[in-house]
């Protein structure tokens, strides 16, 4: 499972013309599943990025969780994060997940920051998805 977390001043995600998603304050998670990921993985990746301390303080040093400044997650699935590129000039994605799996794991990260006592805002698997986000920072990491 790879991640791709920025943190946000606010983000948003479109399909079809239609806003299915849109946060304030927090993280935009670009969510990419491999083959072999598992609930545990959602579980572990989720709670170390919920736990993550990389809000200002009152100080502005990088010290304060997600939970602490009651931040928002919008959650997008990007397979493309599995893409290799190692050779010629068209990626493969033959380490991501299938996508009923994918899509499973997904729906499961989503639900788990939710049990969590988080809002979290989603994309639509499998969509075209425009994302519009206002980076703060910026701060962008990739956890796996």
């Amino acid at each position: 499972m790879r991640i791709v977390l920025q943190r946000v001043a606010s983000a948003s995600v479109t399909v079809d013309g239609e806003v299915t998603g849109r946060i304030g304050r927090g993280y935009l998670v670009l969510l990419g599943v491999g083959q072999d990921d598992t609930e545990e993985d959602c579980r572990r990746l989720a709670d170390k990025m919920i736990n993550l301390r990389i809000f200002p303080d009152e100080n502005d040093k990088i010290n304060l969780s997600l939970s602490d400044v009651g931040g928002e997650l919008l959650v997008v699935s990007q397979f493309t994060l599995y893409a290799d590129c190692r050779k010629g000039n068209r990626p493969n994605f033959i380490q991501a997940g299938k996508p009923d799996e994918a899509e499973r794991l997904y729906s499961y990260f989503a639900e788990y920051c939710r049990s969590k006592g988080k809002h979290v805002e989603t994309g639509i698997f499998g969509a075209d998805m425009k994302v519009e986000l206002v980076n703060d920072g910026p701060f962008t990491l990739v956890l796996e």
